[in-house]
């Protein structure tokens, strides 16, 4: 097991660094948005047509689709940071076929293998990232994921902006040439970088898991009380875990798995039908749509778009863990909502159909305040997901499921994020040429749909431990998840050491199941438990039977 205890020691290092791969993901969306309009682009794919630049784009998310179920067998098999290692490795492939493609087919090919490393990377490092960091900070991590793809997107973008002044092929096989760098940087820097202590201790290498506890949350101390709490609680679901037989995507169908499963699938689903794919893959058409026809200006309206997208998920890093996952989720599905329906009213009550470089366009023509107000509109959607479902789409599934299945429950919802991201990347080009305005409607309902779905089904996490939420799940409120109380599940060290000696005398070893504060109970405890970062770690607990 070879890592820096020094880098393991730091806490923000650790968890973010891996976030390099999610700028994978953000390089390839403005690597195709970027090209567009671009003539030389046009010319060497033969000037593509709604239904093929779709299947081109879409290529990328059907690799991903792919990848995401591939992780469900090679994290488990060759460990999480393993894993990432070859994310970076398969990505530098795909973006050596893309720089040199001929023709339509390399191009697909190209990114298709690319796909394949942004589905590793993306069900990988939320699941690394939420199983190696502190339950205080662990939101604040994985939502890093979101903006490291924020960063791609903006940073491919200007890179595809400049590269616009060169003429001729080099315009764009320069950006997608550079996009292989950072994959480089991530699979090199991962070997400095500890495996995770869950997947340790799941391959019995118990005394390990401890020692990269210990670097990770108790500067090298074993004797550590987050490091002890953490460790006890692992070994408890480890032991509860293989009481229960071998592994198998069949426990994905267990009761209580099964309804987690399907949380972690449909936030990923609702994430993508949210119509951010919309707003970034295909920014040029929404803008076009809106009046903004000079491709310059076009361009420069493009970028302010991705800026705001890095700027606005900040605050989602910073107090994700403070606001909770839910108020996120059902704020922003409102106002995500709301800015579609705008942008939909006034595209049919304002735009026409007009012939533009050949095509056939719904555009709004001679009303500049209507399209300053559908620009603003597009901006202001963007800037709500930002601050909501796009950094808690990947946090809430990392966190939910059991360690037997994490790692295939995970790559099943991140596959679901793709499987939506391939059909909407194919089909929003024709929709958009098709029924113009009355696809942002369609996205609209969605957000609303995904509104009450939230609200009656997704129980808040944040601040426990991955075990703690274990507890929160056996409360049940399948149907009435604003019930769930914010401190619910929160445990002591002593009651899980207390329970630990318990179970290893019972002769049929309990399960354990967490209330929420006020409830009865028959073990409470004064003493408090500390993480390093501050947070109290109280709660109460009881006990269900064998």
């Amino acid at each position: 097991m070879q890592y820096n205890a020094a880098i393991a020691s730091n806490p923000y290092v650790v968890g973010s660094f891996a976030c390099i791969g999610g700028s994978l993901f953000g390089l390839d969306i403005s690597s195709m948005s970027g090209v567009l309009s671009n003539d030389a682009y046009k010319a060497t794919f033969d000037n593509p047509d709604p239904n093929v630049q779709g299947a081109i784009v879409s290529a990328m998310p059907a690799g991903s689709l792919g990848g995401a179920l591939l992780v469900s067998y090679v994290a488990d098999r060759i460990g999480r940071k393993k894993t990432v290692i070859l994310s970076g490795i398969v990505w530098v492939i795909g973006s050596a076929l893309q720089c040199v493609a001929v023709d339509r087919g390399m191009l697909i090919v190209g990114r298709i293998i690319s796909g394949v490393s942004v589905g590793i990377a993306s069900t990988t490092i939320p699941l690394y990232q939420a199983e190696i960091t502190l339950p205080s900070i662990r939101g604040r991590l994985v939502s890093i994921q979101q903006w490291s793809i924020t960063w791609g997107i903006l940073i491919q973008y200007f890179i595809q902006f400049g590269c616009s002044y060169i003429r001729g092929e080099a315009s764009f096989r320069i950006p997608w040439g550079l996009q292989a760098i950072p994959a480089v940087i991530l699979s090199i820097g991962m070997l400095s970088f500890p495996e995770s202590p869950r997947w340790l201790f799941d391959h019995h290498r118990e005394a390990e898991a401890l020692t990269v506890l210990a670097d990770l949350h108790g500067k090298g101390n074993p004797m550590d009380d987050m490091v002890q709490l953490e460790f006890e609680q692992i070994k408890e679901q480890m032991y509860i875990e293989r009481t229960e037989g071998a592994k198998s995507y069949f426990d994905l169908l267990k009761p209580g798995v099964l309804h987690r499963v399907s949380l972690g699938a449909s936030l990923q689903m609702w994430s993508q039908l949210s119509g951010v794919n919309l707003m970034m893959y295909y920014v040029i058409y929404v803008l076009q749509g809106a009046g903004l026809t000079p491709r310059r200006g076009n361009l420069i309206a493009d970028s302010v778009q991705y800026v705001l997208n890095v700027a606005f998920t900040v605050p989602a890093i910073l107090y994700i863990d403070k606001w909770g996952r839910r108020p996120m989720l059902l704020v922003g599905t409102i106002l995500m909502a709301f800015f579609l329906f705008v942008v939909g009213i006034l595209q049919g009550l304002f735009g026409r159909w007009i012939v533009l470089d050949g095509a056939r366009v719904w555009v709004i023509h001679g009303h500049s305040s209507i399209t300053k107000g559908v620009v603003v509109c597009s901006y202001l959607f963007v800037c709500s997901f930002a601050i909501s479902m796009g950094p808690v789409s990947w946090t809430y599934p990392a966190e939910i499921f059991p360690m037997r299945v994490r790692a295939k429950a995970i790559a099943l919802s991140t596959a679901s994020n793709w499987l939506f991201n391939f059909g909407i990347a194919w089909a929003v080009p024709p929709s958009l040429s098709t029924i113009a305005y009355k696809t942002y409607f369609m996205f609209g309902a969605f957000n609303l749909a995904a509104f009450i779905h939230i609200f009656f089904m997704f129980p808040e996490t944040a601040g426990r431990t991955l075990e703690e939420i274990e507890g929160i799940f056996e409360m049940g409120h399948t149907y009435t998840a604003w019930q769930v109380d914010r401190r619910a599940g929160l445990r002591a060290l002593e009651q899980v050491v207390e329970l630990k000696d318990k179970s290893a005398s019972a002769p049929h070893p309990p399960r354990f199941s967490f209330d929420s504060y006020g409830s009865t109970s028959v073990a409470r405890h004064d003493r408090h438990v500390t993480d390093n970062f501050g947070e109290m770690k109280i709660g109460v607990i009881h006990e269900i039977g064998p």
